[in-house]
Formats: structure tokens, sequence, C-alpha cells
């Protein structure tokens, strides 16, 4: 890395309809279903993830695009049709109470996407994207860009500031992993505490941090594996909240197969990382 923010500045929260998201308050966590695949599926998903943040007093966002813009092919799965999984997203929202996030690909998508939502997301390769971090920003809503895996973290206060410019500085900073040669991604833990320096909360993206992009025939692989062992130590670092990816048939999913994590297994990460925030809120006299 060339270069760091010169000094901290003073962090500010962000709330996206009652969660609120960086220093002083809890650990949050952003989880949902890669794609919105069916209305069924994705209320079942919405309703198991609202009891453990119920049962672990975890506040919760609910996370699921309703189109998939970035596929590794041209046959893979993108959508059930905008329309129709807005609205399971707006469902979501009124039947469990949960926030509800949602990407967005095209300037367009932002004021329609808005409506039916609580923070819109910016896809890590669209983050320089000037036209779409603008549109997102003057909807009002919160919005989480995903770092690119191309960029080093100290540049991501020129995504911040497109957003920032329309008067709109609800802004979250996400951490998902940086290219490291070919078909395959790193997470460097000083990326969290550099983006923060910037005064954004940072989330750090447990699961597409796992992709191994192409790897697969026509589709990205993972290694969900580690899903824990990096959750837990981007919590350890200080990050204001985790995101994953979950479904509770992985293998089956039409998007991001290889790195969601099975919705069984979320209760115990969930009870890992609640109890790792604790111990660092403890020791840092209840201010991380």
């Amino acid at each position: 890395m060339t270069s760091q923010p010169a000094a901290t500045v003073h962090r500010r929260s962000v709330a996206v309809r009652g969660v609120v998201i960086g220093p002083g308050h809890p650990l949050v966590v952003i989880a949902g279903p890669c794609v919105v695949e069916s209305r069924d599926l994705v209320l079942r998903i919405a309703s198991e993830l609202r009891r453990l943040s119920d049962a672990y007093k975890v506040p919760l966002i609910f996370k699921s695009s309703y189109r998939k813009a970035n596929r590794t092919s041209r046959d893979s799965f993108s959508g059930i049709g905008d329309d129709k999984a807005l609205a399971i997203l707006a469902e979501v929202r009124s039947e469990t109470g949960l926030p509800v996030v949602t990407d967005i690909h095209a300037p367009a998508e932002a004021k329609r996407a808005a409506e039916f939502v609580d923070m819109l997301q910016i896809p890590a390769f669209l983050c320089r994207q000037t036209d779409l971090l603008e549109s997102a920003g003057e909807t009002g809503k919160p919005v989480n860009i995903k770092k690119g895996q191309f960029l080093a973290p100290e540049d991501m206060r020129f995504a911040a500031e497109k957003v920032a410019a329309t008067g709109n500085e609800n802004v979250l900073l996400t951490e998902r992993g940086t290219t490291f040669g070919y078909h395959n991604l790193v997470v460097d833990m000083r990326s969290l505490v550099i983006m923060q320096a910037m005064g954004y909360p940072v989330i750090l993206d447990a699961t597409h941090s796992l992709q191994l992009p192409g790897v697969g025939v026509s589709q990205s692989g993972g290694q969900p594996q580690f899903i824990a062992p990096i959750a837990r130590a981007g919590v350890a670092a200080g990050c204001d909240g985790v995101f994953l990816e979950t479904h509770p048939d992985p293998a089956k999913a039409l998007s991001d197969a290889a790195t969601q994590l099975r919705l069984d297994l979320v209760p115990s990460l969930l009870d890992q990382l609640v109890r790792i925030s604790a111990v660092l809120r403890e020791h840092s006299g209840g201010s991380s």
C-alpha cells in the first residue's frame, strides 16, 4: 500500500430503519440469500433470520439481490423479474420488520429500488461508477459500497465522496476481498482500519471474500469452509458489521452456490461473533 489517510476523522454512524451501524453500537449482521429465487424461499430465510436476530440479540438487515447483472456466463440465472422480486423484498420488510438492502446496477434502477428497500448496495465491480453512486445518493437512502477487488482500501474515499456530494452522508464501506493473482481473493484486515479512518462504518463481507472467480464451470467457485474464520477475524479486528449470504441448501442455490453459508450453520456463527464482539467492546470501554 502506498498511502493511508493521515489521521482518523470523526467516525459517524448510519441508521438503516432503526438499525444503527457504527462506533458505540452493537455489531450488525447483513444476511440473506444471494438473489431472490422465489417468494417461499426468501420468506423462509427471512423468517429464520428474524428469529435468530431476536435470539442472539443481533441487529440484522436482510439482503437479497432482486436481479443479478454480473454473471460469469450469459446463461447464468439473473432473476425472476424485477417487479416480482422487488415486491417480495417489500413483503419481507412488512412481514418480518427487518430492514432490507438490495443491489443496483445502473443509475435508472436507484429510484425504483429505493421504493421497496431501506438501503441500496453498490456492487464491487461498479464502485467507481460516478453516475450510479450519485443516483444512489440522491434517493436519500443509506448506501453500502462494496470495495472493488481491484482497489486499495484508501481509494474508497473517492467512492464515498461521490455519494456524500449529493448531500447524503449515510454511507457504509464493505471489504469483500482483493484480487490475488488469477482465480483467487485475499482479505487484508488492515483495510477495515484504513476505511474506518475515513469516518464511515465498515462491513466485512465474509462470503464473497471467499469466491474463487471463474474457477467453476461457467460460474465462480468458492471456499465456504473459511467463512467462520474470516468472519471471526473481521469482528476481532473491529469491523462494524458482518455481511454473509445464506441459503438452506447452497449447492442448489441459483447464484453464488459455492460461497453461501448453509442456513443451519448461521446460529453457531452468530454466537461466536457476538461473543468476540462483547470481548472487544469490554476491552475498548464499549466504544468499538
